[in-house]
């Protein structure tokens, strides 16, 4: 049995290591989150460049096929292949994102001295396809 003097001294325990441990777990979370955005980002600029080879006629095509992957991200055709691309041309697609923290991470990492990377991370992807000539 504990003695007199032990009492509370779990609910102390927890109370210094509990901050730690939400941090770690909201760290998984966010990370997590961010690393999908990450490969969705890269989906759509591989899939904005692809429409951008295969429907020349149209010059959003690229942006167009981008907002279906996720209306929020932003897409910038950089060289598109026109109407009567050259061998060897490439039509390049830029897709930007802001992913905006879930959990109170971004607090942690702008009171921790991260400047701007706790309001949100920016994500970028170039998805690069050759022309059809």
């Amino acid at each position: 049995m504990a003695s007199r003097r032990d009492r509370g001294a779990a609910a102390a325990e927890l109370a210094m290591v509990l901050p730690l441990l939400m941090l770690i777990l909201f760290g998984i979370i966010d990370f997590g989150l961010l690393l999908k955005a990450q490969i969705s980002v890269t989906e759509a600029a591989r899939e904005g460049a692809r429409a951008a080879t295969i429907d020349t006629t149209r010059p959003n095509a690229a942006a167009d096929r981008v907002a279906l992957v996720d209306p929020a991200y932003k897409a910038v055709v950089t060289a598109a292949c026109g109407s009567s691309p050259t061998a060897g041309s490439n039509a390049t697609v830029v897709v930007t994102y802001t992913h905006k923290w879930v959990t109170p991470v971004g607090a942690f990492i702008a009171l921790f001295g991260g400047g701007s990377l706790g309001s949100g991370v920016n994500v970028s992807s170039t998805g690069v396809m050759p022309c059809r000539a």
